[in-house]
């Protein structure tokens, strides 16, 4: 027994199945929406920050991403943070060293003019440190949401 509930209960239960199942299944999209490369947004993104939104015509999203990543990794460097190097070693140098990659372009001009090589001195060259690490995961996030954008997988605002 349904306690009286029987005409409304069957057709809200209804109503409410139907409305998570077409959330749920939902499928992704793989569908290029532009022409070219699909990858050019994610390897431009990666190498400028903020350069694959521009390829999706992204612009306002484009120029916050590149004031924000490129301003922590400078800030960081000003710290004078580390740039960490390629090392098999240890395990937190190796995870450091991909963050410091994913700053892409950055990262390269810097190692060019003999950046971030010195040891940390100050206190403060701890958080630049940390700072260029996570300019590069942010710059990883971006260019892989440049990506998703580029292919039509996530919907364009």
């Amino acid at each position: 027994m349904n306690g009286g509930w029987s005409g409304v209960c069957g057709s809200v239960r209804c109503c409410i199945v139907k409305v998570m199942a077409s959330k749920v299944q939902v499928g992704a999209k793989l569908e290029t929406k532009s022409p070219g490369l699909p990858y050019a947004a994610l390897i431009l993104g990666w190498l400028i920050p903020g350069l694959g939104h521009a390829l999706t015509r992204h612009w306002i999203r484009a120029a916050l991403l590149f004031v924000s990543i490129t301003s922590m990794f400078v800030l960081g460097i000003m710290m004078q943070g580390k740039l960490y190097q390629a090392n098999l070693g240890d395990v937190l140098e190796m995870l450091g060293f991909v963050g410091d990659l994913g700053c892409g372009g950055l990262y390269i001009i810097s190692r060019v003019m003999d950046l971030g090589h010195s040891a940390i001195q100050l206190a403060t060259a701890d958080y630049g440190t940390k700072y260029i690490v996570v300019a590069g995961l942010l710059n990883i996030i971006s260019a892989v949401d440049a990506h998703n954008l580029r292919i039509g997988r996530k919907p364009a605002c």
